[in-house]
């Protein structure tokens, strides 16, 4: 008989549940902070826990996106070794095509961006460039589980490896742009852990509680560097291994993934999204202000614009004029919906939007327009997914029942 925590680390597995669940606690925030108890709300995320001695008395909600956020970077930092090296990164030729659409992805929604909050008179703005980049990787394979079954296969990998290395770009951007001052120290310090703990994860059991321990002196390292905390967990899921070591049947990156994904589907994305997601609308206007700020204006743009814009667009490009091609099977007109769920920003988005604002109006703005531009996005790339599904069940049906498709 199956133990419930065997059940629970297979649910996790699936691509649904964590999408399930961030909609779960973002719906519950949002409720939460938009009724007459609504100060409540922000005041459990004012509350703050850590020792003071460490600069780590932060409040509740830092420590969802500082600190459980790095657990869910570790899982993409696996998954990142993974692809690299045995995955759909490892053949330049077959990755060539969705890394650029990625890169594009990126760029395109990043000057939409900064052309509305110039259009619209709020220069100052500028600095959530990023806001609209980021494409939700739990998200978007759901919808794509859910909406697109019968469709290629190939349209999944290229989905997969288009949101690996969005996320690996939307991680260099963090370190880059978004880090206010370095302390070297500590910085060293972390970089010294992190060695350490690519050693250790070789020579030692998956289990071995000294991981973990390496794990959080790398986080605190890292959080009082000045660097974003939730770099940590990438740099040192990229350390692991991409194959078995001491005897084992399944690679290292396979083993440790097993072993923490659970922890981030359940606890670290949850609680990171109702941490989040809670908007508290005070001031002038309340929600209709909110909605036609300038802010929300760029983002919406360009999540549900941009990243179609930028995806499809780069693909055009560099199969028309280059020598990348798609996968046999697959034609620009079958990417519209993968365009369409790239525009599901929801977890890396609110976190870059607590990073771009400090001042409350702007950083509500971004938020709204972050979980309405990815509801936008999400139902417009099922309804093109579902149609999609239909259509190439007809097709198969009838050239099952021996009918030229052209017919």
């Amino acid at each position: 008989m199956t133990s419930p925590r065997a059940r629970l680390a297979r649910l996790s597995a699936r691509e649904t549940t964590s999408g399930i669940l961030l909609l779960l606690a973002a719906a519950v925030a949002l409720g939460w902070a938009g009724s007459p108890w609504g100060e409540s709300y922000a005041a459990l995320g004012a509350v703050r826990l850590g020792p003071t001695a460490l600069h780590l008395d932060l409040p509740l909600a830092t420590w969802a996106a500082d600190g459980l956020l790095a657990i869910f970077f570790f899982v993409v930092g696996l998954e990142l070794k993974h692809e690299i090296v045995a995955g759909g990164l490892r053949d330049p030729r077959r990755a060539g095509v969705p890394v650029l659409a990625a890169i594009g992805g990126m760029v395109v929604p990043a000057a939409v961006y900064v052309v509305v909050v110039h259009a619209a008179g709020d220069p100052d703005a500028v600095h959530g460039w990023a806001i609209p980049t980021a494409t939700d990787i739990a998200f978007a394979l759901a919808v794509l589980a859910v909406f697109g079954r019968g469709l290629p296969a190939a349209l999944r990998l290229f989905l997969l490896t288009l949101a690996v290395v969005d996320d690996l770009l939307a991680i260099v951007v963090i370190a880059v742009f978004y880090t206010a001052e370095v302390h070297l120290w500590p910085l060293l310090g972390a970089i010294a852990s992190t060695a350490v703990f690519a050693v250790a994860v070789r020579v030692l059991r998956v289990r071995s509680v000294l991981l973990p321990v390496l794990g959080v002196v790398t986080w605190v390292l890292v959080h009082g560097s000045g660097v974003h905390a939730t770099i940590a967990g990438v740099a040192l899921g990229l350390t692991v291994p991409a194959r078995p070591v001491l005897g084992e049947r399944l690679a290292r990156t396979a083993l440790l993934e097993r072993t923490v994904r659970p922890w981030s589907t359940y606890v670290a994305l949850p609680l990171f999204a109702f941490f989040s997601a809670g908007v508290v609308l005070d001031g002038d206007g309340g929600l209709g202000a909110a909605v036609r700020h300038p802010v929300a204006l760029a983002v919406a743009a360009g999540l549900v614009l941009g990243k179609v814009a930028g995806v499809l667009g780069v693909t055009a490009l560099v199969t028309k004029l280059g020598p990348l091609r798609l996968p046999p099977g697959i034609a620009l007109r079958d990417l519209l919906p993968i365009g369409l769920l790239t525009g599901i920003g929801f977890t890396v988005s609110l976190l870059l939007a607590g990073l771009s604002f400090t001042d409350p109006e702007r950083t509500t703005a971004a938020k709204l327009a972050i979980l309405g531009a990815s509801t936008l996005a999400a139902t417009a790339a099922a309804v093109t997914l579902r149609w999609d599904a239909r259509r190439a069940a007809q097709l198969r049906a009838r050239v099952d029942g021996g009918i030229t498709p052209s017919a």
